[in-house]
């Protein structure tokens, strides 16, 4: 993590045990860091004392194909992951742009990320049925299982999604699996935003049951919707076809089966090598962006200094890279519509406000982080501006 000193004390745990007892060795504030992909998203560290590096934490602890679970150590990378479950047709329907960077399961979870195939499978909220957590004073959490049906109650694991590494160490995780695809389609039409969003209306009411909805581009104006479809050989010639005629285009990629396709195809892999080139390294700064997807069209062409988008015509989610400069404009315009935003990329040096307005519910938010971490022992900074 470049903002962490080189001097820092890192710490390797590589089990479990190891885990609790680095938590409960070493005094002082601590960085919960994993493979480093998102090291630069929401505030910035303030000084900490350690690093708790997870990647050790690696493998699968136990995979049962028959019930569609499996639990893993949260420092496996969930490329590595989906490549063992493969054998089984089985993978994690997330589709996240930087899993092809060695994302891991644990990073994934606490910074809420997911990609276009939210639109079917959801996030990891959805996926993450269990997890064993290290607590800031050494208290192992274990919460849900290995069933897919969970009593109601505290739930722990959706406490930590989106957390940011502000409460507990993961370091177990139970995941809810999927069948792999059989293969996959997209359908590709240049358009508008605003062109996009009536499609999609008009896509959504259909029985077509699309795997993604997603429209990128550099500005509102100019931009192609794409639209995945995922299936059967048989099944998935003709639902093409039908969206086909519905778009009025005739441009379409045939992938092969498989999990990397499911991300190349819906454009997150392409839109994440885009932002590479549009983001931090030119100047441009960038957010994630979610929304109620019928403001979300409207709520993106109304932001100011914006250089690329991409958006989930049904999921509501979007990543948008922009000035610097137009960074506090767009939290309070996606503030004022009911939204949410947070920075995903800064350029070098620049002091952009990682967080919108505060929330609501940030009584709620204080409570938790004082209950789980009163010494503010982790993460401390990550969301300096609420709290």
């Amino acid at each position: 993590m470049s903002e962490l000193a080189s001097t820092t004390t890192r710490l390797a745990p590589t089990d479990l045990r190891s885990v609790r007892d680095a938590v409960l060795d070493t005094s002082g504030r601590i960085a919960i860091a994993g493979a480093g992909t998102a090291a630069d998203w929401a505030g910035r560290l303030g000084a900490v004392d350690a690093v708790l590096d997870t990647t050790g934490l690696t493998g699968v602890i136990v995979h049962n194909p028959g019930d569609m679970t499996a639990a893993v150590n949260a420092g496996m990378p969930l490329r590595a992951l989906c490549d063992e479950l493969s054998s089984h047709g089985q993978y994690v329907a997330l589709d996240a742009a930087r899993v092809g960077d060695g994302a891991t399961v644990g990073g994934l979870l606490a910074t809420a990320d997911a990609g276009p195939g939210a639109l079917v499978h959801g996030s990891l909220r959805d996926l993450v049925i269990g997890a064993t957590l290290v607590l800031p004073d050494g208290t192992v959490a274990r919460t849900g299982g290995h069933v897919i049906k969970n009593v109601a109650g505290y739930d722990l694991t959706k406490v930590v999604h989106g957390s940011y590494g502000t409460l507990a160490v993961i370091a177990e995780v139970v995941l809810r699996l999927h069948p792999l695809p059989r293969g996959s389609v997209t359908i590709v039409l240049p358009c508008s935003l605003a062109e996009a969003a009536e499609h999609a209306v008009r896509v959504l009411a259909q029985p077509l049951e699309p795997a993604a909805l997603e429209w990128v581009g550099e500005s509102d104006v100019d931009g192609e919707l794409l639209v995945r479809l995922e299936g059967s050989a048989g099944a998935l010639e003709q639902r093409a076809e039908r969206v086909s005629r519905l778009l009025g285009s005739s441009e379409r990629h045939d992938g092969a089966p498989g999990v990397d396709e499911s991300a190349v195809r819906s454009g997150a892999d392409a839109f994440a090598r885009h932002v590479e080139l549009t983001g931090g390294a030119t100047g441009a700064a960038v957010l994630r962006v979610g929304a109620r997807p019928s403001r979300l069209p409207a709520l993106l062409a109304s932001l100011p200094g914006v250089v690329s988008i991409t958006a989930g015509l049904g999921t509501g989610v979007a990543t948008v890279a922009l000035a610097p400069g137009s960074v506090a404009d767009a939290h309070a315009l996606v503030h004022a519509a009911g939204g949410t935003s947070v920075v995903r990329a800064r350029p070098a040096g620049a002091d952009v406000p990682a967080w919108g307005p505060p929330p609501s519910a940030l009584g709620v938010l204080k409570a938790v982080k004082t209950a789980l971490d009163p010494q503010d022992r982790f993460g401390s900074g990550r969301f300096r501006e609420w709290m």
